[in-house]
Order: structure tokens, then sequence, then C-alpha cells
């Protein structure tokens, strides 16, 4: 696969992505009016456990597949390619009977442990999706390795799509029948479900499209083939598959972890000191609105600084160092320089998005601090993506588990002082625990730099000016504007304070020379115009 065809699969996964991000923020914003913040904790209990689940089952080996897949195919061993698919799919199948059989069973239990007993039908409702999943992603990972991004990409929009129509249709629907709040909650759950059926839809008519092609170009298994594939043993198979995949599944599982323990111990480690039900809402904003909004600034930079790692995979693989320090100081740049703006932008316009997108203005305070912290999680990620291309699995799960052993330990510490603004404080320790420690490691091996020591300083100095300035900004048309009607006020206080915060923050990146002329062209083609643009302008 070549170097240009590579990126551009990656961007269009990239890409795909980013739309079903937004489209997951989109599905929240009804639902905090319909159900509120006590019943988008119940959905986020639900979710954060069906995701870890999903995670265990299906993380990792897609990528296996895909390497497997896209080795025998090169080499024309089309029957291999088909059996090593078939097992995928029939160790899918059982994964996923599996998981939906445990979370339909232990439903009451785990509710009832992290103190939320009308999680029970929620989980329930979404656990069908579990019988479907881990075989939608043998497929994307079938389709990876046989170079086919789009229909990944596609899949993805469906499936968020169908999720949004069912979760927001039927959440409504059962309120309006007097079902009861729990009801619709679990409605809410079941677009799980529907997403899982059109994407499966749409990944099986993509095969069968493919399988066609593939008849029609003679890329199908003879009977010798298969006489000779049926030497390879599922045995074989299946360790192959675990011993490329397990590495990944420990470092995928990291993010949906933190989540799971956030919805597992808020309740209790909160009540006994603002009550069940205070701290059930409480739970609801870390999970609808903060955790929704924070993401967005995340899923943009790994995207794009992930179009580099698998360069810097290749480029280690045939020893080339000077290419993996270059490449590995680019993704790392690219991952800060894009991920940065966004953050401050969030963060000093978080009241008036906050007020925009959902019913009032509480939990700013926690939508502001855990985007903040989203540059260490942006940083770890893409530095533990750099670890994994170049093959040091070991010390970045050790990190991994520090991280995690971080994060239990300080939410236990600083919940009973803090409330939740501990819960998030440990979570920051744990992003930052980790990105230390991955990039320690990264170090002893390759040569790489972001930025040197001054424009580093400069870095923190743009980030503060931009902030400020944003965060005086929102102040002031706040107490302008913010009871306009419709709220027409939020509007225009979010986009103006974001809207500076971003356009300072790059002129002002340009001013003080904080990007050198010959780094331009590490950058995306998208951003390097900009860039170039705003340097003419101001005459740099």
């Amino acid at each position: 696969m070549s170097k240009d065809s590579l990126i551009k699969g990656t961007l269009i996964l990239a890409v795909a992505a980013l739309v079903a991000r937004v489209l997951g923020v989109v599905q929240k914003v009804p639902l905090i009016h319909l159900i509120g913040d006590s019943g988008m904790a119940t959905f986020g209990i639900a979710f954060n456990i069906y995701t870890i689940l999903m995670t265990v089952a299906t993380a990792g080996i897609p990528s296996a597949l895909s390497k497997m897949v896209s080795e025998r195919m090169e080499l024309g061993r089309y029957a291999e390619a088909e059996r090593v698919y078939k097992a995928a799919v029939m160790f899918a199948i059982a994964a996923g009977a599996f998981m939906t059989i445990l979370l339909i069973l232990f439903a009451p239990l785990y509710a009832s442990k992290v103190g939320d007993e009308s999680a029970v039908l929620a989980i329930r409702a979404l656990a069908p999706a579990l019988l479907l999943f881990p075989l939608i992603a043998i497929m994307r990972g079938y389709f990876q390795g046989r170079q086919r991004m789009m229909p990944n990409g596609i899949s993805q929009i469906i499936e968020q799509v169908l999720r949004l129509i069912t979760a927001i249709g039927l959440a409504y629907l059962l309120l309006q029948l007097d079902w009861g709040h729990d009801w619709a909650v679990a409605g809410a759950s079941f677009g799980g479900v529907m997403g899982s059926v059109g994407a499966f839809a749409i990944l099986y008519m993509f095969y069968k499209l493919l399988r066609a092609k593939d008849e029609e170009h003679g890329r199908t298994p003879t009977p010798s083939g298969w006489e000779k594939a049926r030497q390879l043993s599922y045995g074989v198979i299946y360790r192959d598959i675990f011993r490329l995949s397990v590495p990944i599944v420990l470092f995928s599982i990291a993010v949906p972890l933190i989540y799971f323990i956030d919805s597992s111990t808020v309740i209790p480690l909160l009540q006994d000191t603002i009550g069940a039900d205070q701290a059930k809402d409480e739970l609801g904003i870390l999970t609808g609105r903060a955790q929704s909004l924070a993401g967005i600034p995340i899923i943009l930079a790994i995207a794009l600084s992930q179009s580099i790692v698998p360069i810097v995979s290749a480029a280690y693989a045939r020893k080339d160092l000077t290419q993996v320090n270059r490449q590995a100081s680019k993704a790392l740049q690219i991952s800060l320089l894009t991920g940065l703006p966004v953050i401050l932008a969030i963060a000093a316009a978080g009241r008036s998005v906050n007020g925009l997108l959902f019913p009032d203005e509480k939990g700013t305070g926690v939508i502001v601090f855990l985007t903040l912290t989203a540059l260490f999680q942006i940083l770890m990620q893409t530095s533990g993506a750099i670890l994994m291309g170049i093959g040091l699995m070991r010390p970045l799960i050790v990190n991994v588990v520090a991280g995690i052993v971080i994060k239990v330990a300080f939410s236990f510490i600083l919940a009973p002082w803090l409330g939740i603004y501990g819960i998030v404080t440990a979570t920051a320790l744990c992003f930052i625990t980790m990105m230390l420690l991955n990039l320690r490691v990264l170090r002893q091996r390759v040569r790489f730099r972001v930025l040197t020591l001054p424009r580093w300083i400069r870095l923190l100095f743009i980030a503060a000016v931009s902030f400020t300035a944003g965060f005086a900004v929102e102040r002031g048309l706040h107490a302008l504007i913010h009871d306009w009607p419709f709220k027409l006020g939020y509007f225009l206080t979010a986009g103006i304070t974001g809207g500076l915060v971003t356009a300072l923050f790059i002129a002002l990146l340009i001013g003080l020379r904080v990007i050198k002329p010959e780094e331009l062209d590490r950058l995306p083609g998208p951003l390097r115009k900009l860039l170039r643009k705003g340097a003419a302008l101001l005459g740099r």
C-alpha cells in the first residue's frame, strides 16, 4: 500500500470518526432536555459498561485481522485469507453472545453496586447491540486489510445517525406514553442496538459487492487453495490473532476504563456528602455534558496525528531512524497544535456552549476543567500510538496500568474533599502520568523534538493570552446578551468567543514564530494553507 493511499485511507476514517463524534454530541443535547442530568447518569452507566465490554471483545482484533488478511491477499493466498476471516467471524459471534448474556444477567448486581437501581433497564436495553458489534469490528478489520476504507467510514456514520434517531425518538415517545423516566432512558439506550443493525447492513452490502468484484477479477479461492488452507488450523489462527491484538486491547481500553471507573464510583463516593440524588446529577453532568465536549478536540487531533503513525511503523521496520525521529516529532507537534486551540476555545466559551446546547449552565466548571485536561489525553494517546508503531508494547501497557492505579487511588483520596472536581482531577493526574511515562520510554528509542524550550515558553504565553482574552470577552458578552430569546445570546457569545480565541492563537503562533517556515510542510494541507495565509497577512 502506497504512503499516499495509506494517508488517504486514514483520513477517510478520521473524517468519519469526527462526524461520528459530532453526531454523538448532537445526540446528547436533546436527550439531556428530555431525560435530564439524572437520566444521563443512568444512560452513561449503561453506555460505559457496554463500551468497556465491547472494547475487550473487539479492540485490536480488527487490526490483527487486517494484517493477516492483507499479507495473504498480497501473496495470492485467497483461501487462507477467507479461512482467517471465517475464524474471526466465528469468534465474533461467540464473543457477542457471551457478552450479551453476561450483561443481561449481571445488570441488577452492577446497578446495585454503583448506586443506581434504575440502570438495569438501560443496561439490558443496550445489551443486544453486543450481538452484532464484535462481528461489525471483524468486518471493518477485513475491509481494512483489503484496503477498503470507505465501507468502514460510511458504516460509522450510519451507525451514529440511526443511534441518534432511535434514541431521541424512543425517549420522546415513551415519555409521551407515560411509561416513565426509566423506560425513556432505556429507549435512549436502545438506540445503540439500532445503530449496530444499520452498521452491519452497510458492511454486509459492501462485503457482497467486494465478493462479486473478486469473482470478476479472479481473486477467488481455487479448490487446491482451499485444500492447502485447511492445513491452517483455527488454533493457529486464534493464536496469531490474540498475539497481535491483546496488547492493542490493553492500550485501547485505557480511556473506556477511566470512564467506566467514573460511572461506577461517582455515586458511591459522593452520596455520603451531597446525597444520592445530587451525586447522580453530578455523574450525569460529567458523562452527558463534560465528556462529550472534552472529546471534540481529542478526536480531531488524534485523527490528524495518527495518519503519520503507520509511516513511523514502516520506517522503524526498515531501520530508518532519521525518518522515525522526524515523523514522531511531526505526529506529536500536529496533535499539540491542532488540539490546543480547540481546547482553549471550548474552555473559554464553556459557559455559553453549556447554556446553548443544554437546558441550563449547570456544570460549567466541570466542563471547563475536563476540557483543559484533554491536552494531556491527546499527547498520551499520540505518544502511545507511536510506541505501538515501533513495537514497544510491554512498557506501554505498564504505563497504562500505572495511570489507572493513579486514577483509582486519587478518586478515592480527592472525592471526599473536592467532590466531582476530585474525580476530574484524578482523571487529569491519570493522563499526565501516562503521558510522561510514554514520552520517557519514547525518548529512550527516538530522538524526537516537539518544540525547543524557547518556543514552548512562547506557546504557553500564547495559550494564556488567548484563553484570558476569550474568557474576558465571554464574561462581557454573557452579561449583556445571555438572556436573549431562543438562546441567540448564548449562540453569539459562544461563536464570537471561540472564533476570537482560535484567531488570536493562530495569529500569535505565526507572529511569535512558534512554527518555523520549514515546519509548515510537515503539517496537514488545510492547516498548512491556513497558517501560510495568516503569515502573509501578518507579513511574516
